[in-house]
């Protein structure tokens, strides 16, 4: 006897894998597998998360009004375009979930977030990818990859892989579109850019009726634990989200520590400061040793290695060192290693590591 069959699409898309939380064997685990935020979070979060402990049993408000009052003001946004998700995953499956389905395309460059292939083979699209250069979204190639099909492309910026596209690349791209296709900006790590060329989209988001921008709390705020993102985007978009997410799919702990965490720039200053400082250091020293480095203007920096086999015997190794990164064999980088910037001894417990496995 057969069960009930799931939506075509839906086996083809692996479950999502997170980077590893504990190296079997060591004294120690860190860390640095998921681009986590080196310095924790805001004091003023942690306060304001443990102040609702006492309204476990309370819903929370489904419209995450104070939040969004929150992040229209800080960001000078239209309080009604904003929508807060579970995680700013949540949201780019909901907007899938909106605008694509059988028979339909989704588009994004190839070391896109492997979030977007999950949420379109789920949604029952093809998910399609553009080929980059040097690591980085190439605009003409997607604008080339659009199809009659085509009703989402998605952009990372910066990517998945460290590298950005200029404003000027993103009008370039979105000129290129049709009105009927939704372009979706994925700025996770944009707090931490301080490249002159970089500017976030919102404001080419205001002026279009076919652009979502979306952020999240999980990077440069450090709240991953509680799942919190959020969007700008058209009204009308807007309204579908809200009418297709769940009534209350923000928690009472995660509305009030983000409200707080907007309220505590102070923080976030030094963790954009801590980790300009120490990604540099780490990306000298890694290529004076030999390695080669993608340049990367987020939280992290990926190391390139002869082989697949070479990686995974440096994963090895620095997990017996107690130092957990990222396998990049999703994101078609088998021979490359994910490694976060953390605190400054981390970085050079990562260095010396490096520094012995490159001497075996």
């Amino acid at each position: 006897m057969s069960g009930p069959e799931p939506r075509p699409g839906i086996l083809q898309a692996p479950a999502y894998v997170g980077g590893a939380s504990k190296a079997e064997g060591a004294n120690r685990s860190i860390k640095l597998s998921s681009n986590e935020c080196a310095l924790g979070c805001s004091d003023k979060a942690i306060a304001a998360y443990q102040s609702v402990a006492t309204d476990l049993h309370r819903y929370p408000d489904g419209g995450a009004t104070e939040l969004r009052e929150a992040l229209a003001a800080r960001h000078n946004l239209e309080m009604d375009r904003i929508v807060c998700g579970d995680g700013s995953d949540e949201v780019l499956y909901m907007l899938t979930r909106a605008y694509a389905g059988q028979d339909e395309e989704v588009l994004f460059h190839q070391h896109g977030f492997v979030v977007y292939r999950l949420a379109s083979l789920g949604a029952g699209a093809t998910p399609t990818t553009a080929p980059e250069v040097d690591c980085r979204a190439d605009v003409d190639a997607m604008l080339a990859a659009v199809t009659d099909k085509t009703r989402i492309v998605f952009l990372t910026n910066p990517g998945a892989v460290g590298t950005y596209v200029t404003e000027e690349e993103v009008r370039r791209l979105h000129a290129g579109l049709r009105d009927d296709i939704l372009l979706v900006i994925d700025e996770a790590y944009a707090e931490y850019v301080t490249a002159d060329d970089f500017t976030s989209s919102i404001d080419l988001a205001r002026e279009n009726e076919n652009i979502v921008i979306t952020r999240t709390f999980s990077k440069a705020y450090g709240l991953a634990a509680v799942r919190l993102g959020w969007c700008y985007a058209p009204a009308q978009v807007a309204d579908v989200l809200n009418r297709l997410r769940g009534p209350f799919n923000v928690t009472a702990p995660a509305q009030a520590a983000g409200i707080a965490a907007l309220d505590d720039q102070d923080f976030v200053d030094r963790v954009v400061a801590h980790n300009e400082e120490w990604r540099q250091w780490l990306e000298t020293s890694i290529k004076d040793q030999g390695y080669g480095v993608v340049p990367s203007v987020t939280n992290f920096m990926m190391v390139k290695f002869r082989d697949e086999a070479d990686a995974d015997a440096a994963i090895a190794h620095l997990e017996k060192h107690g130092l957990l990164v990222r396998d990049m064999r999703a994101y078609g980088l088998g021979d490359h290693l994910r490694i976060t910037v953390g605190t400054g001894d981390e970085c050079r417990a990562v260095d010396e590591a490096l520094g012995t496995f490159r001497a075996k």
